[in-house]
């Protein structure tokens, strides 16, 4: 896609507000039932004034709690959040941990239920921790969905859904996707932030899944969270294992240290591959540059947009729409495709801040 095709909202220029934008762009879909023809549809549609559409609903005010509040990963996740929060006329607060530290996360869930907020999204990054302040929560009517991690089966967890990546199966698609570039008997290292955390482990375990029967020696390396202390941890591994054919990641910020780490040592020429989750500017500049040969997105944005709103319906509707699981998807990001992501600054997957609107694609892959 071309720089060309976008269009950036300048707020000097247009008296068009964000969520006014927000607002008309959901006349279609409200008012679109209730119109006759086809024809007196479209003809509808272009000459209906514009006009706020939803009826006049409370002011609802929700809370995410994450695990790492400042990762550039979720300020996709807060664009969806604050784009519905516009639309709907809701308000969220963003607290938790910076450092993937479940106790202060806890604190943080405490303190949603004190305030006594219409909903909660969890990161569920602990398959027990969160169980006991869930429970409460509910207890209260507070209803609560987790967001980007879940519990696994059988935890005892009682949020009401789960919206984010099946983490299992898309660890599951990395690892045929690393089969193609190693043979039996290779080695593989897996890098991932916190062993055990809901939001990566999943993510290995599928892969793993996938070098066993494939007999590929698969090896998990705990780094850490943040790039620098997880650069030092996958220099020093290597450093031991320099018979590795292929490293890669379960999150961003660990995935850029595997493609520093793959540049630095100079390993590409030397058949080393690497990838990585997520599309952070560094992870995709880094694909572009020939470090990493993929990474993988999840479409961060809904993960915030589809909690509000399904937080927004179960009040609306005093309970009678429940939440439900939402899959936010999996797509593979290769040196084929990468231009579009660098090109394209935008809100939708967290490389910019300012709202932008592009042409829509000429034709659709399937």
């Amino acid at each position: 896609m071309a720089k060309d095709t976008q269009r950036k909202v300048d707020p000097q220029k247009h008296a068009l507000s964000r969520r006014r934008f927000l607002h008309n762009a959901g006349i279609g879909a409200v008012s679109l039932p209730f119109l006759g023809s086809l024809a007196e549809t479209a003809e509808a549609a272009s000459s209906t004034p514009t006009k706020n559409p939803w009826p006049s609903y409370p002011p609802y005010k929700f809370a995410f709690v994450c695990h790492v509040t400042a990762d550039v990963f979720f300020n996709a996740v807060r664009a969806g959040a604050n784009d519905m929060c516009a639309l709907l006329g809701c308000s969220y607060t963003w607290t938790g941990s910076e450092n993937d530290i479940v106790p202060e996360m806890v604190n943080a869930f405490k303190v949603a239920i004190t305030n006594n907020v219409d909903g909660i999204a969890c990161a569920v990054v602990d398959p027990k921790a969160f169980n006991a302040v869930t429970d409460e929560a509910l207890g209260k009517g507070i209803p609560v969905v987790a967001y980007n991690a879940q519990a696994p089966a059988g935890s005892g967890s009682h949020v009401l859904s789960y919206i984010g990546q099946d983490l299992f199966q898309a660890g599951v698609a990395v690892g045929k996707r690393i089969l193609t570039n190693v043979k039996k008997g290779d080695l593989v290292g897996g890098m991932i932030s916190v062993p055990g955390s809901l939001n990566e482990q999943p993510r290995m375990d599928g892969a793993a899944s996938v070098f066993k029967p494939a007999e590929i020696d698969f090896v998990q390396v705990g780094v850490g969270a943040t790039e620098g202390p997880a650069l030092a941890s996958i220099e020093a591994w290597y450093q031991g294992h320099q018979n590795v054919k292929f490293m890669f990641s379960s999150g961003g910020s660990n995935g850029v240290a595997v493609a520093k780490t793959i540049q630095k040592l100079g390993l590409a020429p030397k058949g080393i591959g690497g990838a990585a989750f997520d599309v952070g500017l560094p992870v995709l500049e880094n694909i572009a540059a020939g470090n990493l040969a993929f990474t993988v997105d999840q479409q961060a944005y809904l993960q915030g947009s589809m909690s509000i709103y399904q937080l927004f319906l179960y009040n609306i509707s005093g309970g009678l729409i429940t939440p439900t699981d939402y899959n936010t998807g999996f797509k593979y990001v290769t040196k084929d495709t990468v231009n579009a992501y660098l090109q394209n600054k935008d809100t939708w997957e967290g490389s910019s801040t300012s709202p932008v609107v592009f042409t829509r694609p000429k034709s659709i892959s399937f």
